[in-house]
């Protein structure tokens, strides 16, 4: 018996990975049925088998469990094949997997997380992808409730066998949060909505070093949620009460500013599909013949207003998780800063917007050069700089943003702030991103009041010099 994986319009090819696992499991169907011969296979015929037994767990669910003991019975692996298997099925396949067979997966997956199988935390890693942030369909509120489940129910076996994964799902859950605590569908979103709350401050309480994993982009998804009773007390705390985390070495939230989150964070939020078509996006399409593809894109990933959200992802991946090479940048592919640039204008709410300008300027407030990269605050100065002076309203934005960021962003620790911006700043004219910020400074377009904000913000950096200077010097 076989049935289908994947939802195929009738002119589409066959996928030769769905063919494999189909045509193994018909080659070998009469070895997949008790009793199973004790005998220890050979490369070849592990792998087919390997295939074999997947097909049957997703296809033949009232045999599911038996294929699992066969499985189990032949593995000489510690299931690393398998879950090969399984994490190319959820990158390549999931959006096309039928209903059942997305049931199937999770049940296999969490089998495979009681097996502790090799490879199962790429496996988690891979289905927390294709959550998708600003979609409120049910098959997509179905994967957040059947995950935020698994790593609830697999909390103890995660954390001793795979703890980085927990900040991985933290990452997910946070970010994911911001959007389902926005709006109110049903009962079934209340409820997940908890469940979602509950297991992201279980973290934060018993496990607060794992939050210091991901680094700095945790502050940023959790100010986001400030309004939830929640996580406003893990921010009161975090900036009052820093040792009721009961965390060795963690004294102030500063320290987390300071702590350059890790690009792969970044690609949680970005499926493999939509990864795909930015990188395309931004290695292959030339300066001035982008628009078709802009269209494109828009029309498959933002194509409703609750999914503009995912513009702050997209950015946060293209500022931290995508540096072009230096052959891309001396060509004339799209530059990221156009990107970005086009991205901003298609936010049709204040509030996106605003969290836009965020994910591109955050690094730049705690911006150390012995830290951070200076890809990473590139993109923004670019899109400022290149806009004068046919788009001078993005550039009046920009800054005024990053000004009102500087000021406003966390009062007691505006030295911090101020410090890390002026110091980006610095290392961009330095390392030649931009030859002079006199394009800004001596532009007549350009506000009064933002010209002078910009030449002190450019002048802290010598003051901060001088003193420190001064410092040393001085007996």
């Amino acid at each position: 018996m076989t049935s289908s994986l994947i939802h195929k319009a009738t002119y589409e090819a066959d996928n030769s990975f769905v063919s494999s696992l189909r045509e193994a499991f018909q080659l070998l169907e009469p070895q997949l049925r008790p009793p199973f011969p004790l005998t220890i296979r050979a490369e070849p015929e592990y792998f087919n088998l390997n295939h074999a037994i997947l097909y049957g767990i997703l296809c033949e669910t009232h045999l599911a469990k038996v294929h699992i003991k066969h499985l189990h019975g032949i593995m000489i692996d510690g299931y690393g094949f398998f879950t090969t298997l399984l994490c190319r099925l959820v990158d390549e396949l999931y959006s096309k997997l039928v209903e059942n067979v997305k049931v199937q997966l999770v049940y296999v997956t969490s089998e495979m997380i009681d097996a502790s199988a090799i490879g199962i935390d790429n496996l988690l890693v891979a289905l927390l992808r294709q959550i998708r942030g600003g979609d409120f369909s049910e098959a997509n509120l179905w994967l957040c409730s059947e995950m935020v489940n698994l790593f609830r129910g697999k909390w103890e076996c995660l954390l001793e066998e795979h703890p980085l994964v927990l900040s991985s799902a933290l990452y997910v859950f946070l970010r994911v949060l911001s959007d389902h605590c926005k709006v109110s569908l049903n009962s079934k979103l209340k409820i997940l909505k908890q469940k979602e709350i509950e297991f992201c401050i279980r973290v934060f309480r018993e496990q607060f070093h794992l939050c210091l994993k991901i680094g700095r982009d945790v502050t940023r998804l959790l100010q986001d949620l400030v309004h939830v009773p929640e996580f406003r007390d893990i921010w009161k705390d975090l900036l009052l009460l820093p040792a009721s985390f009961k965390t060795p070495g963690f004294s102030d939230i500063s320290q987390l500013y300071q702590s350059r989150t890790c690009s792969r964070y970044f690609l949680l939020r970005i499926t493999p599909e939509m990864e795909s078509h930015l990188r395309f996006l931004l290695t292959q399409v030339k300066l001035g013949s982008q628009t078709r593809y802009q269209i494109w894109f828009g029309r498959k990933f933002l194509n409703v207003p609750e999914k503009e959200t995912v513009v702050i992802d997209i950015v946060r991946f293209t500022c931290r998780a995508h540096h072009p090479s230096k052959d891309i940048i001396h060509s004339n592919v799209i530059p990221r800063w156009a990107v970005i640039g086009w991205l901003l204008k298609c936010c049709t709410k204040n509030h996106i917007e605003a969290n836009v300008k965020l994910a591109l300027f955050y690094d730049w407030l705690f911006f150390k050069e012995d830290i951070d990269n200076i890809m990473d605050i590139e993109p923004a100065v670019l899109l400022m700089v290149n806009s004068i002076p046919k788009y001078i309203h993005m550039t009046h934005n920009l800054l005024e943003f990053l000004f009102l960021v500087v000021d406003h962003y966390d009062i007691d620790r505006k030295d911090l702030i101020l410090k890390g911006v002026s110091s980006a700043l610095d290392a961009l004219q330095r390392k030649g991103v931009v030859g002079s910020f006199d394009v800004l400074t001596s532009c007549d377009m350009l506000l009064p009041f933002l010209k002078e904000k910009l030449v002190k913000m450019l002048s802290y950096k010598n003051v901060s010099r001088f003193n420190n200077l001064q410092h040393v010097l001085l007996p």
